[in-house]
């Protein structure tokens, strides 16, 4: 087997291995990809970010399907993420495509982004349950109206934070959900956050589509192995218990936030480029 194919045969792997992570508990998409793609395969920063959000577009479109399927979306919900989060989405790509995508400082502002945002997934996936203990009474009996403009929010933070590094619409999404909806049960606000972050992964990657940082090879190694992934994972999503899998996912998110942090991206000449849409 030559090298090309074995590297695109890791990369199936990694697709399979994440898309059944984001399946079951919603959460793992970018947060595991991204920094996968860049610490392990020494891709791009942006490059990373833009394939990996068409990767989770097409994902969690299966997923999503599933979910429907089973009946664990509420629509509702997902109009008002969207509402804030395409838009924020549009604003954000069109701030980067000001910079240099390929340059010294987009990599450090994707790599600070891509820390922070590893950071707080983390803090979400293991604080989650303290958190909606105590705020989820509180914040779930604001007025109707109020939770809907909190929901818009949080799509719009949402939309800025996966346009700068595909990471958020999973651990984050679903831990606003719990505490703005917890009457919801926990299938139902996962299916919600998966089925959001379609409309959301696609709006920021046609952006990052546009910007030349999407490597298409590799979208299509991922692909391959993701849909099987998230198929069985959502199938199985009520059927697992989540909260080993959701400790084991905060300590790995967080050791890659700390190598983030101190600056152990690959150096620059080893980087895979950008593959331009033209």
């Amino acid at each position: 087997m030559s090298a090309i194919h074995s590297i695109d045969f890791l990369y199936t792997i990694s697709g399979f291995a994440v898309g059944l992570l984001v399946g079951m508990t919603g959460v793992g998409g970018g947060a595991l990809m991204t920094p996968l793609l860049i610490l392990l395969f020494g891709i791009n920063p942006a490059a990373a970010v833009g394939t990996d959000l068409f990767y989770a577009a097409v994902t969690k479109s299966a997923g999503g399907i599933v979910h429907g399927f089973n009946r664990t979306v509420d629509w509702r919900v997902v109009r008002r993420l969207a509402t804030g989060s395409v838009p924020m989405t549009v604003v954000t790509t069109a701030a980067l495509s000001l910079l240099d995508i390929n340059g010294p400082a987009t990599r450090q502002l994707i790599g600070a982004a891509l820390a922070f945002t590893l950071f707080l997934t983390a803090a979400t996936l293991v604080f989650r349950n303290a958190m909606t203990a105590r705020y989820a009474a509180r914040i779930g009996g604001l007025p109707e109206d109020r939770i809907a403009l909190l929901t818009v929010v949080v799509g719009g933070v949402l939309g800025i934070l996966v346009s700068i590094s595909s990471v958020g619409a999973g651990a984050i999404g679903v831990t606003a959900l719990v505490l703005l909806y917890p009457k919801l049960r926990t299938a139902r606000i996962v299916g919600t956050d998966i089925v959001h972050a379609v409309p959301l992964a696609l709006a920021a990657g046609i952006g990052h589509w546009f910007l030349g940082s999407i490597d298409w090879r590799i979208f299509l190694a991922l692909i391959l192995g993701s849909i099987p992934g998230i198929l069985i994972g959502s199938y199985a999503a009520v059927r697992v218990p989540e909260t080993a899998l959701r400790i084991v996912l905060a300590v790995t998110l967080f050791a890659v936030a700390t190598k983030l942090t101190f600056g152990l991206l690959p150096p620059g000449p080893n980087i895979v480029a950008a593959q331009s849409p033209h």
